[in-house]
């Protein structure tokens, strides 16, 4: 039992041989998850954002040794594409405000389009890629696709 106590012992006069000023750091960096306002008071030495709340965490380094600053999921309002964990910011509808969004299995920002019933010039400003004229004396409308091979066709 005394060896014990002796062994757990041993380690603390060698912490008290380092100067003040060292055993203050060592001690004082904060762990992953602790709130922060500069990089020097983590052990990570990264200090970022981690959500919408402008207050800063501890957070970890990635792979290569780089902070990442905490960027926005899908579906929140962004005016640059680095604001999106994606990287897509897209224009969200008629208005011009813009979304992030996902990027499609090629790595592609998936771009706003007009629902069905929207008038429309083109096939490629429809979610349905359809845009037809549905009368004689009508104007195009987006119209989803329909029959066996999903054609665009008037309803």
């Amino acid at each position: 039992m005394a060896g014990a106590l002796r062994a757990l012992l041993l380690p603390l006069p060698l912490l008290l041989l380092l100067p003040a000023p060292a055993w203050e750091e060592i001690s004082s960096h904060k762990s992953i998850g602790e709130s922060c306002e500069k990089h020097a008071e983590c052990q990570s030495t990264c200090c970022a954002t981690n959500s919408l709340n402008p207050q800063k965490f501890c957070t970890p380094k990635t792979i290569f040794l780089q902070c990442l600053p905490w960027r926005k999921p899908e579906g929140h309002n962004c005016s640059d594409r680095t604001e999106c964990r994606s990287d897509c910011c897209v224009r969200s509808s008629h208005s011009p405000q813009r979304l992030c969004t996902v990027k499609t299995i090629f790595l592609q920002c998936v771009p706003w389009r007009k629902p069905n019933g929207s008038l429309c010039r083109s096939r490629g400003e429809c979610r349905s890629q359809c845009c037809i004229q549905l009368a004689e004396d009508s104007p195009n409308r987006c119209v989803p696709r329909s029959g066996i091979l999903a054609q665009c066709l008037p309803l």
